[in-house]
Protein backbone atom coordinates (compact mmCIF):
# COMPACT_ATOMS: atom_id res chain seq x y z
CA UNK A 1 0.00 0.00 0.00
CA UNK A 2 0.97 3.65 -0.98
CA UNK A 3 1.83 5.51 1.99
CA UNK A 4 2.39 9.31 1.92
CA UNK A 5 4.14 11.62 4.53
CA UNK A 6 1.79 13.94 7.28
CA UNK A 7 1.42 16.39 4.80
CA UNK A 8 -0.18 15.10 2.30
CA UNK A 9 -2.53 12.97 4.07
CA UNK A 10 -3.85 15.97 5.97
CA UNK A 11 -4.56 17.37 2.55
CA UNK A 12 -6.15 14.10 1.39
CA UNK A 13 -8.45 14.62 5.16
CA UNK A 14 -9.34 18.10 3.98
CA UNK A 15 -9.90 17.42 0.46
CA UNK A 16 -12.33 14.55 2.02
CA UNK A 17 -14.64 17.29 4.21
CA UNK A 18 -14.40 19.55 0.92
CA UNK A 19 -16.54 16.47 -0.87
CA UNK A 20 -18.12 15.54 2.10
CA UNK A 21 -19.78 19.27 2.01
CA UNK A 22 -19.80 19.25 -1.54
CA UNK A 23 -21.74 15.83 -1.80
CA UNK A 24 -24.30 17.08 1.03
CA UNK A 25 -24.76 20.21 -0.61
CA UNK A 26 -25.51 19.04 -4.40
CA UNK A 27 -27.22 16.03 -2.14
CA UNK A 28 -30.22 18.84 -1.25
CA UNK A 29 -30.21 20.72 -4.31
CA UNK A 30 -30.90 18.05 -6.44
CA UNK A 31 -33.32 16.26 -4.07
CA UNK A 32 -31.84 12.83 -3.69
CA UNK A 33 -29.40 12.42 -6.24
CA UNK A 34 -25.21 12.71 -5.74
CA UNK A 35 -22.22 14.97 -7.00
CA UNK A 36 -19.76 12.72 -6.08
CA UNK A 37 -21.16 9.25 -4.94
CA UNK A 38 -21.98 7.42 -8.18
CA UNK A 39 -22.53 3.98 -6.93
CA UNK A 40 -25.88 5.73 -5.58
CA UNK A 41 -26.62 7.80 -8.86
CA UNK A 42 -26.11 4.14 -10.34
CA UNK A 43 -28.98 2.82 -8.50
CA UNK A 44 -31.08 5.38 -8.62
CA UNK A 45 -30.61 5.25 -12.65
CA UNK A 46 -31.98 1.91 -12.15
CA UNK A 47 -34.71 2.61 -9.96
CA UNK A 48 -36.19 5.55 -11.95
CA UNK A 49 -35.71 3.71 -15.27
CA UNK A 50 -38.86 1.86 -13.78
CA UNK A 51 -41.07 4.88 -14.12
CA UNK A 52 -40.04 5.56 -17.38
CA UNK A 53 -37.01 6.59 -19.77
CA UNK A 54 -37.76 10.16 -18.70
CA UNK A 55 -37.04 9.41 -15.33
CA UNK A 56 -33.10 8.37 -16.25
CA UNK A 57 -32.41 11.65 -17.49
CA UNK A 58 -31.22 13.70 -14.24
CA UNK A 59 -28.91 10.44 -12.87
CA UNK A 60 -27.33 9.57 -16.89
CA UNK A 61 -26.74 13.56 -16.60
CA UNK A 62 -24.61 13.83 -13.38
CA UNK A 63 -22.74 10.05 -14.20
CA UNK A 64 -21.96 11.84 -17.43
CA UNK A 65 -20.89 15.22 -16.08
CA UNK A 66 -18.76 13.21 -12.92
CA UNK A 67 -17.06 11.25 -15.66
CA UNK A 68 -16.21 14.25 -17.69
CA UNK A 69 -14.66 15.78 -14.58
CA UNK A 70 -12.83 13.00 -14.26
CA UNK A 71 -11.46 13.15 -18.14
CA UNK A 72 -10.71 17.69 -17.61
CA UNK A 73 -9.30 16.85 -14.37
CA UNK A 74 -6.97 14.07 -15.76
CA UNK A 75 -6.02 16.08 -18.61
CA UNK A 76 -5.10 18.88 -16.48
CA UNK A 77 -2.91 16.69 -14.61
CA UNK A 78 -1.53 15.32 -17.12
CA UNK A 79 -0.38 18.65 -18.47
CA UNK A 80 1.15 19.92 -15.40
CA UNK A 81 3.22 17.50 -14.98
CA UNK A 82 5.06 17.17 -11.45
CA UNK A 83 2.37 20.31 -10.19
CA UNK A 84 -0.67 18.06 -10.95
CA UNK A 85 -2.19 19.03 -7.69
CA UNK A 86 -2.38 22.25 -7.56
CA UNK A 87 -3.26 22.40 -11.43
CA UNK A 88 -5.82 19.52 -10.63
CA UNK A 89 -7.19 21.61 -7.12
CA UNK A 90 -7.37 25.32 -9.66
CA UNK A 91 -9.63 23.83 -11.85
CA UNK A 92 -11.83 21.98 -9.24
CA UNK A 93 -11.78 25.52 -7.51
CA UNK A 94 -12.57 27.14 -10.56
CA UNK A 95 -15.11 24.41 -11.07
CA UNK A 96 -16.91 25.48 -7.68
CA UNK A 97 -16.85 29.26 -8.45
CA UNK A 98 -18.69 28.24 -11.60
CA UNK A 99 -21.41 26.52 -9.67
CA UNK A 100 -21.57 29.47 -7.30
CA UNK A 101 -22.11 31.81 -10.15
CA UNK A 102 -24.92 29.44 -11.98
CA UNK A 103 -26.56 29.49 -8.63
CA UNK A 104 -26.39 33.71 -8.38
CA UNK A 105 -28.04 33.93 -11.37
CA UNK A 106 -30.48 31.49 -11.11
CA UNK A 107 -29.37 28.06 -13.34
CA UNK A 108 -29.53 25.15 -11.28
CA UNK A 109 -29.12 22.84 -13.73
CA UNK A 110 -25.83 24.11 -14.49
CA UNK A 111 -25.10 24.59 -10.58
CA UNK A 112 -25.43 20.56 -10.56
CA UNK A 113 -23.09 20.13 -13.53
CA UNK A 114 -20.51 22.46 -12.46
CA UNK A 115 -20.54 20.47 -8.96
CA UNK A 116 -20.00 16.73 -10.43
CA UNK A 117 -17.63 18.15 -13.03
CA UNK A 118 -15.56 19.28 -9.62
CA UNK A 119 -16.12 16.06 -7.51
CA UNK A 120 -15.00 13.99 -10.40
CA UNK A 121 -11.71 16.19 -11.49
CA UNK A 122 -11.09 16.11 -7.76
CA UNK A 123 -10.08 12.53 -7.34
CA UNK A 124 -7.15 13.27 -10.28
CA UNK A 125 -5.47 15.02 -7.21
CA UNK A 126 -3.57 11.43 -5.73
CA UNK A 127 -2.60 9.31 -8.11
CA UNK A 128 0.27 6.67 -8.58
CA UNK A 129 0.75 4.76 -11.85
CA UNK A 130 -1.44 6.60 -13.67
CA UNK A 131 -4.19 5.45 -10.75
CA UNK A 132 -5.82 6.95 -7.66
CA UNK A 133 -3.98 6.29 -5.13
CA UNK A 134 -6.14 8.08 -2.77
CA UNK A 135 -10.15 8.43 -2.81
CA UNK A 136 -11.49 11.62 -1.62
CA UNK A 137 -14.80 11.47 -3.32
CA UNK A 138 -16.25 8.41 -2.04
CA UNK A 139 -15.29 5.89 0.58
CA UNK A 140 -16.19 2.25 -0.36
CA UNK A 141 -13.13 0.96 -0.47
CA UNK A 142 -11.81 3.17 2.01
CA UNK A 143 -14.07 1.46 4.58
CA UNK A 144 -12.76 -1.57 2.74
CA UNK A 145 -9.31 -1.09 3.59
CA UNK A 146 -9.82 0.38 6.83
CA UNK A 147 -11.10 -3.11 7.53
CA UNK A 148 -8.49 -4.85 6.41
CA UNK A 149 -6.06 -2.66 8.23
CA UNK A 150 -7.90 -3.44 11.53
CA UNK A 151 -7.75 -7.11 10.45
CA UNK A 152 -4.24 -7.21 10.37
CA UNK A 153 -3.66 -5.28 13.51
CA UNK A 154 -6.06 -7.97 15.15
CA UNK A 155 -3.48 -10.57 13.72
CA UNK A 156 -0.42 -9.40 14.99
CA UNK A 157 0.88 -6.94 12.24
CA UNK A 158 2.22 -3.72 12.50
CA UNK A 159 1.05 -0.68 10.77
CA UNK A 160 -1.22 2.82 11.39
CA UNK A 161 -2.98 2.94 7.57
CA UNK A 162 -6.34 1.89 8.96
CA UNK A 163 -6.03 5.12 11.41
CA UNK A 164 -6.02 7.22 7.96
CA UNK A 165 -8.21 5.22 6.16
CA UNK A 166 -10.76 6.36 9.62
CA UNK A 167 -9.26 9.34 9.05
CA UNK A 168 -10.35 9.94 5.47
CA UNK A 169 -13.89 8.47 6.18
CA UNK A 170 -14.67 10.74 9.23
CA UNK A 171 -13.31 13.62 7.64
CA UNK A 172 -16.08 12.88 4.58
CA UNK A 173 -18.78 12.60 7.45
CA UNK A 174 -18.07 15.40 9.41
CA UNK A 175 -17.68 17.92 5.49
CA UNK A 176 -21.31 16.07 4.87
CA UNK A 177 -22.44 17.47 8.62
CA UNK A 178 -21.30 20.75 7.68
CA UNK A 179 -22.49 21.14 4.04
CA UNK A 180 -25.96 19.97 5.31
CA UNK A 181 -25.87 22.76 7.93
CA UNK A 182 -25.34 25.15 5.77
CA UNK A 183 -27.09 24.45 3.04
CA UNK A 184 -30.45 24.65 4.95
CA UNK A 185 -29.59 27.39 7.40
CA UNK A 186 -27.77 29.78 5.03
CA UNK A 187 -27.94 28.25 1.29
CA UNK A 188 -26.53 31.71 0.07
CA UNK A 189 -23.41 31.06 1.65
CA UNK A 190 -22.72 26.83 0.78
CA UNK A 191 -21.09 27.44 -2.61
CA UNK A 192 -18.85 30.59 -1.74
CA UNK A 193 -17.76 28.63 1.57
CA UNK A 194 -16.98 25.77 -0.71
CA UNK A 195 -15.20 27.24 -3.76
CA UNK A 196 -13.26 29.72 -0.88
CA UNK A 197 -12.04 25.94 0.71
CA UNK A 198 -10.88 25.02 -2.66
CA UNK A 199 -8.86 27.89 -3.58
CA UNK A 200 -7.26 27.47 0.01
CA UNK A 201 -5.98 24.02 -0.72
CA UNK A 202 -4.39 24.94 -4.19
CA UNK A 203 -2.97 27.40 -2.03
CA UNK A 204 -1.65 24.79 0.03
CA UNK A 205 -0.71 22.65 -2.28
CA UNK A 206 0.93 24.81 -4.42
CA UNK A 207 3.19 25.43 -1.38
CA UNK A 208 3.51 21.64 -1.01
CA UNK A 209 4.46 20.99 -4.69
CA UNK A 210 7.11 23.94 -4.48
CA UNK A 211 8.89 22.73 -0.82
CA UNK A 212 9.09 19.04 -0.72
CA UNK A 213 10.80 17.47 2.14
CA UNK A 214 14.88 17.07 1.56
CA UNK A 215 15.16 13.54 -0.24
CA UNK A 216 11.79 13.09 -0.91
CA UNK A 217 10.10 13.60 -4.03
CA UNK A 218 6.64 15.93 -4.36
CA UNK A 219 4.64 12.63 -4.08
CA UNK A 220 6.12 12.07 -0.50
CA UNK A 221 5.84 8.35 -0.70
CA UNK A 222 7.03 6.79 2.43
CA UNK A 223 7.50 2.53 2.41
CA UNK A 224 4.63 0.76 4.01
Amino acid sequence: MVRYRPALRMLAACLALLAGFVDAVGFLRAGGYFVSFMSGNSTRLAVDAQAGLGGVLIPLGLIGGFVGGVILGALAGRAAGARRKPAVLGLVALLLIGASIAARVGAPALVLEALVLAMGALNNVFQRDGEVAIGVTYMTGTLVRLGQGVAARIGGEEGTSWLFNLALWASLVAGAIAGAAVQVHAPALSLPLAASWAAAMTAWAVRLTANPPAGQLSEGAIPA
